[in-house]
């Protein structure tokens, strides 16, 4: 391999490790995402908190923290920033990740998962 094949290949990786994996590290599909989010609407919305709190702007915002919605004490206090890896395992098991939530629901698929996080990203800004 030549120096530069070499230099080239270097520097992909470095840019690859450097990047952030999705959840799970599966590509999401944000079209498919917002099906499977129909079934998160018995308790929650984008734009307005109901049995639980909304979902607009969640990526970034610290867990527990709308001034306008009831959250658990456990919740609350959790020292969590909500982004693709942290969504992740709150979706597969919120009472594992946070004990003492009041959250049951969960997805057990792994791509499941990456797609309404993929949604909720890009869609619920």
């Amino acid at each position: 391999m030549s120096r530069r094949a070499s230099a080239l290949c270097t520097a992909a990786f470095v840019c690859a490790l450097a990047s952030p994996a999705p959840a799970g590290g599966l590509v999401g599909d944000p079209d498919r995402g917002e099906k499977l989010y129909e079934a998160c609407t018995d308790c929650h919305s984008l734009d307005s908190n109901d049995v639980g709190p909304r979902h607009r702007g969640v990526f970034g915002r610290k867990a527990g923290s709308l001034p306008d919605y009831r959250y658990s004490e456990a919740l609350k206090s959790a020292d969590i920033t909500w982004n693709e890896e942290t969504l992740d395992k709150w979706l597969a098991d919120p009472q594992a990740y946070i004990p003492g939530v009041r959250m049951a629901f969960h997805l057990d698929s792994p791509q499941d998962r990456a797609d309404v996080i993929a949604y909720l990203k890009e869609r619920a800004k």
